[in-house]
């Protein structure tokens, strides 16, 4: 049961940050923007939200600090997303291009920035990890179910659930849901009845900036203790959840705790006894996420259907 209990756990640990950032993909295509860039949005998200908790973890600790985090991170998320933005729909450039500008910016502003503000001159930022919720109250001593779900858990996981209620509600409930899934489908058609075209697909770019950068603190705190600049190409892992969910949020559920059990597999191999018995090399396992990913999307893409005008700036005189 013990087994169970860490693969479940560690699986958790994987799936929510896929989920959050391949949502937050969700709602800038749905929209009509390509946003490649969520990779080098986690990143900053990360960085800017760990290091306010290596500054401020003298002073305060626990939930609280980790929740002012959280909105540390989407913010910083959210405010780096209008350069991909205002590339994609003032200047119509090349979504592709300009989300691999940002990617390629990231990495290397974080490690410049590290570097120069702290006293040691190095790039990896530490922090001491006390976020971890040993057992929720009454939950935690719920038969089973207790020790998968609310053991040894971080509230970041439940957030990660509530933006998923969130999401169904906002994009088939709400009127800008509506008029976002409607720019990204037909935007002349959703110009014509006074749906400001520009600002939603804005919104879109920078909801999916503010997830992505959650996503990247979400990623960090319950599998490392530092930071150094990098998310695993967990951004990109992300678009092949999105993909593979067909750009709907119950789907990609499903798809992000699929990659999120590949990627346990790939890292706890050695405490599952059926797999720790097998002769296999370990970088046969740590290659197993990004295998399943290449075979998924061979078998999905031809399949997917993208919101039809996804990547296509908007020429409001092209009509």
């Amino acid at each position: 049961m013990s087994v169970l209990y860490l693969v479940v756990q560690q699986t958790m640990f994987f799936s929510i940050p896929l989920l959050i950032v391949a949502l937050g993909g969700m709602f800038t295509e749905r929209g009509g923007v390509t946003n490649i860039a969520l990779d080098g949005t986690m990143i900053m998200g990360a960085f800017a939200s760990i290091y306010f908790i290596n500054q401020m973890q003298d002073s305060m600790s626990g939930q609280l600090l980790l929740l002012l985090a959280v909105l540390i991170a989407v913010a910083v998320g959210a405010i780096f997303s209008l350069l991909l933005a205002y590339s994609a729909v003032n200047m119509k450039a090349g979504q592709i291009i300009g989300g691999t500008a940002l990617n390629m910016f990231a990495p290397a502003f974080a490690i410049y920035v590290a570097r120069m503000i702290q006293d040691n001159g190095v790039q990896q930022i530490t922090f001491m990890n006390t976020f971890r919720i040993d057992s929720m109250p009454i939950l935690g001593d719920i038969p089973v179910i207790g020790g998968l779900f609310f053991k040894n858990a971080y509230i970041t996981t439940y957030i990660g659930f509530a933006i998923l209620i969130l999401s169904v509600i906002v994009l088939y409930r709400t009127k800008f849901g509506l008029r976002l899934r409607a720019c990204g489908e037909h935007p002349q058609a959703a110009d014509s009845v006074g749906v400001n075209v520009y600002r939603m697909r804005y919104a879109g770019v920078m909801i999916s900036g503010g997830l992505a950068g959650l996503g990247g603190l979400v990623f960090v705190i319950p599998t490392s203790t530092n930071f150094n600049a990098t998310v695993a190409g967990y951004g990109f892992l992300a678009l092949a959840v999105m993909i593979f969910g067909q750009w709907k949020p119950l789907r990609i559920l499903f798809a992000a705790f699929f990659f999120g059990l590949m990627k346990t597999i790939a890292s706890a191999y050695s405490v599952i006894p059926v797999l720790a018995v097998a002769n296999i090399p370990s970088d046969v396992y740590k290659m197993i996420p990004f295998i399943a990913t290449l075979i998924v999307l061979a078998f999905s893409s031809k399949s997917s259907q993208s919101p039809r005008a996804v990547a296509v700036p908007y020429d409001k005189g092209s009509r």
